[in-house]
């Protein structure tokens, strides 16, 4: 049985669908045990169909229209009104949609999925965020597309889905140095706990001043931590550290009913 989690402020609107996905209720097996949603992954084909399948029906719309992007870490927001045909995923970070029936979702494990919805306009949006999409403006161009189609950012929530914590996010100093060299304010989201040398990034920190600066008063953060919650969320970083061969991957999707 799939029991995914639930931004409060999200589940207040009963026109829309919505979850952030675990691990929990589906068919894979080994590293990908069990809700392994990720179609890069390299898991049995049918498993991952199977699991997509199992997240459409709770989610109340057919497998086919259930849909997430060839995600490559970039800024590039998608308006979508219609499935795309089978093995034509687009490339982009983020999908925005004002149709019923259409689950927009994005994968995820460590990067964070970012929810928006519009209850007003009623125009959704789902993002990935990682550190790449969420310094190069991944979560501005989405809120762009969303008032592309009539949103309007004061009446916009968000909601920030589990992702890697600061604690167990160290980085190098030249990662450091490339939000230093946006902004002196991003020194704020990076610290060195507990004596280490090297520097720990707050990524759904970061994502959350980012949409605050962009206009938005309205966050939710789930708050969970990817890596130190193994039996329900996957991590790619714990997979490295773990000298895995690969991971799954999380679902999150919202829908207009």
């Amino acid at each position: 049985m799939l029991e995914p989690l639930i931004a409060e402020t999200l589940a207040q609107q009963d026109f829309v669908a919505h979850g952030f996905f675990t691990r929990r209720g589906g068919v894979s097996q080994g590293i990908y045990e069990s809700l392994n949603g990720g179609v890069g992954s390299r898991d049995a084909p049918d498993a991952v169909r199977e699991n997509r399948a199992r997240i459409a029906r709770h989610l109340g719309v057919a497998p086919e229209r259930l849909l997430s992007p060839y995600q490559i870490h970039s800024d590039q927001a998608l308006i979508v009104d219609r499935p795309w045909p089978p093995g034509e995923r687009p490339r982009a970070d983020a999908l925005i949609t004002r149709t019923p029936g259409l689950a927009i979702a994005v994968s995820t494990a460590d990067c964070a999925p970012v929810l928006l919805l519009d209850p007003v306009a009623r125009v959704i949006g789902a993002a990935h965020a990682g550190w790449k999409g969420a310094l190069g403006g991944i979560l501005e161009a989405t809120l762009a597309g969303m008032e592309g189609l009539g949103a309007r950012r004061k009446d916009i929530i968000a909601a920030i889905g589990p992702a890697i914590s600061q604690q167990n996010y160290e980085v190098g100093p030249e990662f450091e140095a490339a939000f230093r060299d946006r902004s002196d304010s991003y020194s704020a989201f990076f610290n060195r706990p507990d004596g280490s040398q090297r520097p720990h990034f707050d990524l759904p920190g970061f994502i959350e001043e980012r949409l605050r600066l962009a206009g938005l008063n309205h966050i939710e953060q789930l708050g969970l931590c990817t890596y130190e919650n193994e039996s329900i969320l996957f991590s790619y970083r714990r997979a490295c550290h773990r000298k895995e061969p690969d991971y799954g991957r999380q679902i999150t999707a919202i829908l207009l009913k």
